[in-house]
Parts: C-alpha cells; structure tokens; sequence
C-alpha cells in the first residue's frame, strides 16, 4: 500500500505501521462537507466508487433506493494498485483518469492521506464534497424521493446503535482480521467477527429487518458486509471459523435484501472477487479464488 503526503506518493506503507501491534487502523475521513436537503441538479454531483468497497456499495446501494440514480452519475475504480484505485479504462473517468488519485489532487493538489472510496464530487467547483461513506449515504438519504428514507426519525437511535456495534465488530472487524500481521491482533478481530454474527443470528430469529418492519440503513450496514463475506473475507482475510451461509437468519436476511428492488444492480460478484484479489497485502499472488459458489444469482 502507499499513501500520499504533499500531493506526492510514500510507498511500503502499512496501515498498521503507526501502532506497532499489528493491529489494522482505519484513518479517519478527510473531506466532511454536506449538501443541502434537496433534489440536486442532475450531472453536478458525482460518485466514485469500487465495486470491491463495501463502504462504497452503502452510497450505491442509497443512490439507487433513492432513485437518484439518473441524477448522480457513477464511476468505477475497482482494482487496487500501488497507486490507488485504477479505472477500468480512462474513459470509466469522466477526465480520462487512470487512477483516482488524479481526481483527488484535481481537488487538493498537496493532499496528504490515503486515497479512498466513496467520493461524493462536485463537478462545478471542482472539489471532493465528502468521503466519509456514512455521511454520504445520510445526505443521500435526506434527498426528496417518493422512497421511504432509510433513517427515520422514530428509529434513528436504534440504527446508530446497530451501525456502532456492526462498524466495530463487523464491517471493520473483517478489515483487522485481514490485515492483521500478529496472531494475537488476527485472534482478537476473528473472534469478534464471529461473536457478533452469534448475536446477530441471534437477533434475526423470527424478524425480516434488524429494526422495525421495513428495511432500514442498519441492514444496509450488514448486507454490504454479508455479500462479501462467503467470497472474500472466508478466503482472503481468514474469517473461516465459519461460513455466512452456515447461519440460516442470516442467510434469509442476505436474501431479503438482496431481493428489494435497486438493491441487485449495485450487485457484482465478479468484480467484487477481482478488486479483492488485487489487493497485494493480503493476498501477493493476485490469484482469484474460483468458490464458494453463491447462493445469490449476482450480478
């Protein structure tokens, strides 16, 4: 991995570097901006996105339940290079990038940090909105739509509630289970993974929805992670105690979700496979694993 400081690359950079346990350490966003709560003008705002990223397949997943799909075009980044996030092709940019760090010197051209996805882009004035995938997914979710916000105000405690427990135990517990380069910090995150996919399971028992009766963004926040878990984070970040599909609510709740409408186009297996493949700090070969077969015709 590598990161950049003044707008320039530092290479063999690890994001457990800094603590010396061998602990993995998310940074913290750089870009915090919000948007007004209303219809935005179609074409202005852009996202970037990996199909790999579960962070990003929140603001996917939103922009399409939303139906703002016709309003925020979206690019796609998805193999990881030594130089960030690589398009398919320059024309899968809408400047002919390579890779995304160009859009985001195009913004600050002495950034320092690491370059990730989600980005929400303002195409008028040039710059990063935000990329903090919580944070877009929210704006997002305050946009006009005929439908229903996946916040609602009389359920907003309990989602935050599930989204601190899921962030800390399971959607970036996978990410310090791979990562980890100590068995003691890989013990401590594989072990929670799997506590919190008990209570989970638990949870789910005689429900269709994490809270309330409707889909709500909790359950945004488990699927994303729930649809990568059998393909990647069994084989590449060795989260192996057991498979997701060994867990029947979960399981049904992976489907559930899987079948709302808007929800399978954000969907792509194959290139979800690929982009995790490429990543060279867990996985050095690039090989992509042919299996598990999914139970979800993905896309």
């Amino acid at each position: 991995m590598a990161r950049m400081i003044d707008g320039q690359w530092e290479g063999e950079w690890r994001p457990t570097d800094e603590d010396g346990d061998g602990a993995f350490l998310r940074k913290a966003s750089v870009f915090r901006d919000t948007l007004p709560a209303e219809l935005p003008e179609p074409g202005r705002y852009h996202l970037f996105v990996a199909w790999t990223c579960p962070w990003a397949h929140r603001t996917l997943l939103t922009r399409s339940l939303k139906g703002l799909s016709d309003r925020i075009p979206v690019h796609f980044a998805n193999e990881l290079t030594d130089k960030s996030w690589a398009f398919e092709t320059p024309a899968h940019s809408p400047y002919g990038d390579d890779h995304l760090f160009e859009v985001y010197l195009r913004a600050d051209p002495h950034y320092t940090g690491r370059i990730t996805v989600p980005v929400l882009w303002d195409s008028h004035e040039q710059r990063i909105v935000n990329n903090e995938s919580a944070e877009i997914l929210a704006m997002l979710d305050r946009m006009p739509s005929d439908a229903p916000s996946l916040r609602p105000a009389a359920l907003l405690a309990e989602i935050e509630q599930w989204g601190e427990r899921l962030y800390a135990s399971l959607n970036n517990g996978v990410y310090r289970a791979g990562f980890a380069t100590t068995q003691e910090a890989y013990d401590e995150a594989v072990v929670g993974v799997f506590a919190m996919l008990d209570q989970l399971e638990a949870h789910l028992e005689g429900r269709e929805w994490l809270v309330g009766e409707q889909l709500t963004e909790a359950d945004i926040r488990l699927f994303v992670t729930a649809f990568r878990f059998d393909a990647a984070y069994f084989p590449l970040f060795r989260c192996n105690l057991r498979r997701y599909a060994d867990y029947p609510n979960l399981e049904a709740h992976l489907e559930r979700v899987y079948a709302v409408p808007g929800v399978a186009e954000t969907c792509n297996l194959d290139a979800m496979r690929r982009g995790y493949a490429s990543i060279r700090a867990i996985n050095p070969t690039g090989i992509v694993p042919a299996g598990p077969i999914p139970v979800l015709d993905a896309a």
